[in-house]
């Protein structure tokens, strides 16, 4: 009897021994899985993910890519989006943003309140809105609406917008270069074309609705920076994307594929330019609301990256999600990158030009099935073109918005 239970314990150590390795690669595929189809990991606040969501699209900040993000998430959720009414593309930018911007909103009557808001708006705070009105944007968003943003280093957007505005802004039109601009930048810069000239000076404060030209107070900075932080429950950083992804993935409660991206609207390396040092500095002080903007917010963001993540699971979770990026890229792009507009072969996917910018696009892999297709053309859909299909999903009663330099 001894013996015969020494052999049964034997032979279940055995089976053990030989089966907890194949038990142990189960629960890894399971469990990656598994974070494929929820939104939430250890450690992360419970609940359903969040649908009601106004971003604020800064310029030349990356933004373009969060838009798409969130146009993706409205699209497959069935979810509204406050979208430019009419033939407008933006929601009365550069003019402070009133409701009736928004196709849907009527001017009397009860209001229709959207899931989604994140089309170009100049952001109308309390100090330069309404007086004791309601903010323009509660008018069209829900209550329990999470606000955020994305802010990037002044240096490297004032660069970037020199590139893309050069054509249309008064103050880079006669300029040689962004160094010689800046060099004298009163020279070219009339303040009384604030609103031609938005792109010029301070830009990302403008957006959030202040004066570009304000003295730069140390009581009226901080007192702006407060409304900021009031309003908006995240900023992020465009120089840090990925970490500003996986925060703002935690923050809504979604799925990783759902804040995967490829870049969009980005400018080959051939148009993109580099300030002296000299330069540098003085960008900086040129735009100094912009650069006390971009600083506070930097702190901030990593004070909350520090605290709901931690350096560990911060790294974790950006590998992932390269990852993940790179297995999309493989299944969905021809060679895997961006293509010039010489090279972009369906039309539908070309990207707006503008100034003496190089935008980027992409081009599909051949033989994809319809669900994956459907898929890939979302994650690579121009941001024009994009706006202009939700319009017609939303709005199909109403004229489809034309997109000028594709009617050809």
């Amino acid at each position: 009897m001894l013996l015969s239970l020494r052999g049964s314990m034997q032979r279940c150590f055995w089976t053990l021994l030989i089966l907890t390795p194949l038990l142990l690669l189960l629960v890894g595929l399971l469990h990656v899985d598994m974070e494929m189809l929820t939104p939430l990991l250890g450690g992360q606040t419970e609940g359903l993910p969040i649908t009601n969501i106004m971003f604020l699209k800064t310029h030349k900040t990356a933004s373009s890519t969060v838009l798409n993000i969130l146009y993706r998430f409205a699209e497959m959720h069935n979810l509204s989006v406050a979208l430019p009414a009419g033939s407008r593309f933006h929601l009365g930018y550069p003019w402070l943003f009133l409701a009736r911007y928004v196709e849907g909103v009527e001017q009397d009557g009860p209001q229709r309140h959207f899931n989604i808001m994140c089309n170009h708006l100049r952001f109308n705070l309390p100090e330069v809105g309404l007086g004791a009105c309601p903010l323009q944007v509660q008018k069209v968003m829900p209550n329990d609406t999470l606000y955020f943003s994305i802010l990037r280093n002044p240096i490297f957007q004032l660069e970037s917008s020199f590139t893309y505005y050069r054509l249309n802004a008064p103050a880079f039109r006669d300029a040689p270069s962004l160094d010689a601009f800046l060099a004298a930048p009163h020279t070219y810069y009339n303040q009384s074309l604030s609103l031609k000239n938005a792109c010029a000076r301070n830009h990302m404060w403008f957006d959030l609705g202040f004066d570009p030209n304000a003295p730069v107070e140390e009581s009226y900075v901080r007192a702006r920076l407060a409304e900021v932080e009031q309003r908006f429950q995240l900023v992020l950083i465009a120089e840090h994307f990925d970490e500003s992804m996986v925060l703002l993935r935690r923050r809504l409660r979604w799925r990783l594929d759902d804040v995967v991206s490829f870049k969009v609207n980005s400018r080959s390396e051939r148009t993109v330019t580099r300030l002296t040092p000299e330069g540098q500095e003085r960008a900086k002080r040129w735009c100094a609301l912009d650069w006390r903007l971009y600083q506070h917010f930097n702190r901030t963001f990593w004070a909350a990256v520090r605290a709901e993540l931690g350096p560990r699971r911060l790294r974790s979770e950006v590998a992932r999600l390269r990852a993940r990026r790179r297995e999309l890229a493989a299944l969905c792009l021809q060679d895997g990158a961006p293509k010039n507009k010489t090279q972009i072969t369906d039309l539908r996917l070309q990207p707006f030009q503008s100034g003496q910018a190089d935008i980027l696009g992409y081009n599909l892999r051949q033989g994809l099935d319809n669900e994956t297709l459907r898929m890939c053309q979302r994650m690579v859909m121009p941001e024009l073109q994009y706006m202009a299909h939700l319009y017609t999903l939303q709005f199909p009663e109403k004229p489809a918005k034309i997109i000028p330099f594709l009617k050809a």
